[in-house]
């Protein structure tokens, strides 16, 4: 039997993620790009990626290549849309990064090495073997081709409300694209779950209980 641990610190963990670097980026700069313009949002939002990542460090907690990933990307926004002085770009740009990850997802699954095993470490400890397993590799491969497809509305929903401004860009990042990913990663979580149940030999328990000791680390 394997018991999938610390769920609900898992759905939390995911929670501050989204929160960390889609839902208070986009206010501040929403806000920021209102009242003071420009530059001073896009150097709020850069000050928050840094604030992000040094009060991690600093509390000595965990940092999981999802956020290091999210966070990068994030900072390359800014400071291109630094760059080029435009708010469109920054909000235009995380559309074509969800192009690229509908590439990644897609392409990682086609030649049978889902980037989704990897991540799927972030947020649950697993048994190594239970990753090389072939079925619970087909999984993954699944989970990756919803993701994919996922990033690939995100990206159009994006461009889609840039058509009606900037603001309405931001409304779509910051909340639309919130609720896509929350629907997606429940979606891929009710997916991997019934799919797993089926695989001999493998028996599933939800644990939403912390138990004691450090808990693993957890998209347009």
């Amino acid at each position: 039997m394997i018991e999938i641990p610390h769920l609900r610190g898992t759905l939390a963990r995911a929670l501050v993620l989204l929160l960390e670097t889609v839902v208070v980026p986009s206010a501040l700069l929403a806000v920021l790009l209102h009242f003071a313009g420009l530059v001073p949002a896009l150097c709020a939002v850069l000050g928050w990626s840094v604030f992000v990542i040094g009060a991690r460090r600093m509390m000595r907690r965990d940092l999981p290549r999802t956020l290091l990933l999210c966070t990068g990307m994030l900072v390359s926004r800014a400071c291109f849309a630094l760059i080029t002085s435009s708010a469109v770009v920054y909000v235009l740009q995380p559309a074509l990064g969800s192009v690229v990850m509908f590439l990644i997802f897609v392409g990682s699954a086609v030649i049978g090495r889902p980037i989704t095993a990897r991540l799927a470490r972030d947020f649950v400890r697993l048994p190594a073997e239970l990753f090389a397993h072939r079925t619970v590799n087909r999984v993954f491969v699944e989970v990756a081709l919803m993701w994919g497809g996922s990033r690939l509305i995100d990206a159009a929903m994006t461009i889609g409300f840039l058509h009606w401004g900037v603001e309405a860009g931001l409304l779509s990042r910051g909340v639309l694209s919130t609720l896509l990913t929350a629907l997606t990663i429940a979606v891929c979580a009710g997916h991997g779950w019934r799919k797993l149940r089926r695989v001999p030999g493998v028996t599933l328990r939800m644990g939403w209980r912390n138990a004691a000791g450090p808990a693993p680390a957890p998209v347009g």
